[in-house]
């Protein structure tokens, strides 16, 4: 199956599927990487197993992408697997250090680990990075609020 009928499969599967769980998008230069693509759309349906496996096949073809191991770490965190999903958030952020999205999901998996103020680090970050009315900021600002 060539690449444009894996990425209009994904696309047919995540309408089908009629629920959106993550607003996860990669930048235009993943077009050419089908796993990550796939597994993107997995991400938008909820399957994270599959995600897992797109992004694990993504990184072998570009280990150094921080969007796949940051989609990597989400996949990861939502299937209830924290240590692998700070694995491959720490290395998205050393890759790429301001990537909004990693820092407001790694702050969530912090919540989920029950570290509040690692979590309230992360915000810190964001608010110097986009300031308070970015959504990244926002989400994580409203997380860290709702968080017991």
């Amino acid at each position: 199956m060539d690449t444009r009928s894996i990425r209009t499969l994904a696309a047919t599967l995540a309408l089908a599927a009629g629920t959106a769980f993550a607003n996860f998008d990669l930048p235009p230069s993943s077009a050419d990487n089908a796993d990550a693509m796939v597994a993107a759309e997995a991400l938008k349906t909820g399957n994270w197993q599959q995600a897992i496996a797109g992004f694990t096949a993504a990184l072998k073809a570009e280990p150094g992408n921080a969007d796949y191991h940051n989609g990597l770490g989400y996949a990861y965190r939502k299937s209830g697997k924290l240590e692998p999903s700070f694995v491959h958030y720490r290395q998205a952020l050393r890759i790429n250090p301001e990537l909004r999205s990693a820092h407001e999901y790694i702050g969530e998996a912090y919540l989920a680990s029950g570290d509040k103020a690692k979590a309230r680090e992360h915000l810190a970050v964001l608010e110097r990075l986009c300031g308070r009315g970015c959504e990244e900021y926002r989400d994580l600002e409203k997380a860290i609020s709702e968080a017991k």
